[in-house]
């Protein structure tokens, strides 16, 4: 029984997590250009240019970490440290000030880089608690599971209540804000940000770190190892995939309805007649996430891990091709809803898989190495997280400018429209191919896993 509270309070931590990752990939390139009144090309320059510093803040934090030594462990505190500072950083986020366009840049600038920075400081060390919860692979992918599972149960909520939270603070204002939308896009991450902060409270009450690792080595031999690390290498560019992946799909969606599906589309089956709208297309992938990572499990203890991310990846493609297709019909809107079903069982499969894999790939380290550089590695998984997120954000606006699209637009082009068509097709397949090739040449085999565990015990 304590086992299984371990396992859901783990999970609390991502649903956490999520909670904000999803409103921040899916609707933050919206909220600047239509709601804060940045340009696409310059909220495309402000989420690459605040990854720079992700390039050093992630690695550091890790080094932290690793060297980190408490009654409550080395990485276990800091989701107790930073719980609270996590959910201020997201309100200030979606905060709109009332000032002139050099004030309002350099905000967006501070507050993301303040955001990217807290959510570094709780989620490095976070991710780097699977190293220490258990020695056994499969363990490692249950409680990988069950992260995932919490993680998208955490994005449903977020992503289904938004645009209600959203409409609600427009009619209730929370902060009393002159502009109604800016202030209902602040008040409905307030609420988010509460229940952020007390899930991650939660998972720090819940979980314990029963894995005692070596001692860190300096830090150049960190460095050494992880550098040297050929199964290091292969899953961050397998994590960076999935990340623009989904970041592109995921970012496109609030633009494609908004200016090419429309806002007030429905759905008719049989006697049945229900909105189509992003909120919805958004949830039904979490919830379908969710049932990709149960059946998660099963198929990496049957066919492997690596073949399992593989096949994924293939399908993926086949289906992210199909979407390019899709007429805009009732018949259309079904056959949409149909395909983000699917895909998103199949990026549910993955998502717990990355994550296991890191674990394993610290496993390999301690065998190979002898130096315990668990949350150095596991950083690069966030580094790896924020730079799919950051680069598929900013290349999205990018390209909807050189397309043409015009935010606030009554009308858009054909060929702004022909832009958002391919990121929910074409782009994302290309990303999948290279998924599936990248994964192809990793040499963590269940059969090399296993010979490492028993060589350790």
């Amino acid at each position: 029984m304590n086992r299984l509270l371990e396992k859901i309070g783990y999970g609390m931590g991502d649903m956490s997590s999520n909670m904000f990752w999803k409103v921040f990939s899916y609707y933050l390139p919206i909220f600047y250009s239509d709601i804060f009144g940045l340009s696409l090309a310059q909220t495309a320059s402000l989420m690459f240019v605040t990854r720079v510093w992700d390039t050093v803040s992630d690695p550091m934090m890790g080094v932290i970490a690793d060297r980190t030594q408490t009654r409550w462990g080395k990485y276990r505190p800091y989701l107790l440290w930073f719980a609270l500072p996590f959910a201020v950083a997201g309100v200030l986020l979606f905060t709109t000030p009332d000032w002139g366009p050099s004030g309002k840049v350099a905000w967006a600038y501070f507050t993301y880089l303040l955001m990217m920075t807290v959510y570094t400081g709780i989620n490095v060390p976070y991710a780097s608690m699977l190293g220490v919860l258990t020695h056994d692979s499969d363990e490692k992918t249950v409680f990988s599971s069950y992260r995932m599972f919490f993680a998208y149960g955490g994005s449903f909520i977020a992503l289904f209540a938004w645009e209600p939270l959203c409409d609600f603070f427009a009619s209730h204002p929370l902060f009393g804000s002159s502009d109604l939308a800016a202030g209902a896009w602040q008040g409905a991450m307030t609420v988010i940000a509460v229940c952020c902060l007390l899930l991650f409270i939660g998972s720090f009450l819940l979980t314990r770190e029963h894995v005692r690792s070596p001692k860190s080595a300096g830090l150049g031999s960190d460095f050494k190892a992880l550098v040297t690390n050929l199964p290091w290498w292969i899953i961050t560019g397998g994590a960076l995939c999935t990340n623009l992946f989904n970041t592109v799909r995921g970012a496109t969606v609030a633009y494609y309805f908004k200016y090419y599906i429309g806002e007030q589309a429905s759905i008719h089956l049989g006697g049945w007649s229900f909105l189509f709208f992003a909120g919805l297309f958004l949830a039904v992938g979490e919830v379908c996430n969710m049932a990709g990572v149960i059946t998660a499990v099963p198929l990496s203890r049957r066919l492997g891990k690596k073949s399992t991310f593989i096949a994924s990846s293939v399908f993926l493609a086949v289906l992210s091709v199909a979407f390019f297709y899709v007429p805009v019909c009732n018949g259309g809107f079904i056959a949409m809803l149909l395909l983000q079903v699917a895909i998103s069982l199949l990026t549910g499969i993955v998502s717990p898989l990355v994550w296991s894999m890191y674990a394993d790939v610290a496993e390999y380290s301690r065998a190979v190495h002898g130096t315990s550089s668990t949350a150095l590695i596991f950083s690069s998984g966030s580094m790896a997280q924020k730079f799919g997120g950051a680069i598929a954000g900013s290349a999205l606006l990018v390209l909807f400018d050189a397309f043409g699209l015009v935010p606030n637009a009554a009308a858009q082009s054909e060929t702004a429209i022909l832009g958002m068509k391919l990121t929910m097709s074409y782009i994302p397949a290309a990303i999948a191919v290279v998924m599936a090739a990248l994964l192809y040449v990793y040499p963590l085999t269940s059969r090399e896993m296993a010979r490492i565990t028993d060589a350790e015990e």
